[in-house]
């Protein structure tokens, strides 16, 4: 009896010493797995502070970005920013250049500014009202983008001859309007040299050619009669349309796959001007304020890697912290390290390690999927990252990433479009002084906008007013209207396009 229980003694011992060691294997465990976890929320913590833009920072990157303006305006190569001249004077409502408009007819334009461009006709009846419109879009073969100049063109060229033919339109002395979005040094209101690529193309032997002309050539082999007779960007011909509807539209802003802005400034603020501008009192400059570098803003590590992939080093700074291009990537970044630092994607993430597979796109939708379970999330990390069944805590926290990123976005637009306010008096301070903003001489404002990311995005759109309204103040943001401008780049181009040439047709006679 004695021997039976010492061995059921012996047995408890060993069982109960089993039970505590599996115990404590599955504490420690549980721990370990806390620990990762943590180490992945440390993560998107230390990107929230990097990220952070309270308004008086949100202020400092405002006067930053004006007094950059200001030194662009007064020597080339004197500012971060280009600061563009663009040879308009004439906005399709005539107000800037008067003169009696009469545009009716056909008119067409190309709208380049991408991985994919647009073909556009425009019809204008009487009054230059539009009364018809057809837009194309067409994607350009990534080897186009790092080809040869002729081999660009002729595609473009091409696309256009194949329109106008399916169109049934006659080309004879139809005005072309050419939307190129890219750094333009503008000789004349048709021509102009590029300066630099930017975005994804990088045609090296293109740079410094009149890219009006490189299209005209193209155009003659292709066996169109036709000529470039208005060279703007994209900003420009937004800011035309957008002027079209409304005569206090005073600037454009881009945000898109790239961002750049452009606005109506007077001769006489124009110092390098050098007497090259037209005798008119106000002309249009494109300000590139993709190159802007605000001090205050620091790159987190995301940024800085991102910078390292790109064969523009450390360029568009300002733009890859804002547009489409770059956003998705950056949170693809982001959610890289996650992985390395914790296990809560699980242990396949070889899809992490592919630049750009994560679009924006992706990224909005990601943000805004407001189901219990997060489905969309799953299914986007699923599809495009090879990350199948993450647990709904770290949807959570991907999602949060993604906010933290488009926050970011969206409070720097704000800023920089308060920066064109203050540049021309429409903040409600005095050249952008200290003093408390008032409504003392402020006017209605509009400004026009377009782009993907802004048009698509409606957490980005919501982020970027709210940080108008804490940088402005209430009264004063209530006289500033955002107004989207549907096809705005190329319909303002052809809107320009007749506008010019009907003022080239009157001093001719």
């Amino acid at each position: 009896m004695e021997g039976r229980a010492g061995w059921v003694r012996v047995a408890a011992v060993g069982w109960a010493a089993v039970a505590c060691a599996v115990a404590a294997g599955m504490v420690a465990r549980r721990g370990a797995t806390r620990i990762r976890w943590n180490r992945a929320v440390a993560v998107v913590r230390d990107l929230e502070e990097r990220c952070a833009t309270p308004a008086e920072l949100l202020q400092r990157v405002v006067n930053s970005l004006a007094i950059e303006m200001f030194a662009g305006l007064a020597s080339d190569g004197g500012s971060k920013v280009r600061m563009l001249l663009t040879c308009v004077d004439a906005l399709p409502d005539g107000s800037l250049h008067d003169m009696t408009r009469s545009e009716e007819g056909i008119y067409y334009a190309i709208d380049l500014g991408g991985t994919s461009f647009r073909v556009l006709k425009v019809e204008l009846g009487a009054g230059s009202t539009i009364i018809n419109r057809k837009v194309e879009h067409q994607p350009i073969p990534e080897k186009l983008t790092k080809g040869t100049s002729d081999d660009l063109f002729n595609f473009i060229a091409s696309a256009l001859k194949n329109f106008i033919e399916r169109e049934g339109g006659e080309v004879e002395g139809r005005a072309l309007g050419f939307t190129f979005s890219f750094p333009v040094r503008q000789t004349s209101i048709s021509s102009g040299t590029l300066i630099r690529w930017t975005k994804e193309f990088s045609i090296e032997e293109a740079v410094g050619k009149d890219v009006a002309q490189c299209l005209n050539e193209a155009l003659a082999r292709n066996g169109l009669n036709m000529k470039v007779n208005v060279l703007v960007n994209n900003t420009v011909g937004t800011l035309a349309l957008g002027h079209y509807y409304d005569e206090d539209t005073v600037a454009a802003v881009i945000i898109g796959a790239g961002t750049n802005a452009c606005y109506i400034e007077r001769n006489d603020a124009i110092i390098k001007s050098l007497g090259r501008l037209p005798n008119s009192e106000r002309t249009v400059v494109n300000v590139e304020w993709g190159s802007f570098r605000p001090p205050q803003i620091e790159l987190t590590p995301y940024d800085i890697c991102f910078n390292n992939e790109t064969w523009n080093y450390y360029d568009q700074g300002f733009e890859k912290m804002i547009s489409g291009v770059y956003l998705g990537e950056i949170a693809r970044l982001v959610f890289q390290k996650m992985a390395e630092e914790s296990d809560i994607f699980g242990t396949a993430v070889d899809g992490l390690s592919t630049p750009f597979v994560l679009s924006t796109p992706n990224l909005a939708a990601i943000r805004e999927d407001d189901s219990p379970d997060l489905r969309e999330v799953g299914k986007i990390l699923e599809e495009h990252l090879k990350l199948p069944d993450v647990p709904l805590k770290t949807r959570k926290l991907v999602v949060r990433g993604s906010d933290i990123i488009t926050r970011r976005a969206a409070r720097l637009a704000a800023a920089a479009i308060v920066a064109i306010l203050q540049k021309i008096g429409r903040d409600g301070t005095l050249c952008g002084s200290t003093q408390v903003r008032t409504m003392r001489g402020v006017r209605r404002t509009v400004v026009a906008i377009e782009g993907g990311l802004f048009q698509g995005y409606s957490v980005f759109r919501e982020y970027l007013t709210e940080a108008l309204v804490e940088i402005l103040g209430e009264e004063i943001a209530a006289t500033v209207s955002l107004r989207v401008m549907e096809e705005g780049s190329g319909t303002g181009a052809a809107l320009l396009a007749a506008a010019y040439s009907s003022a080239r047709q009157k001093n001719s006679e």
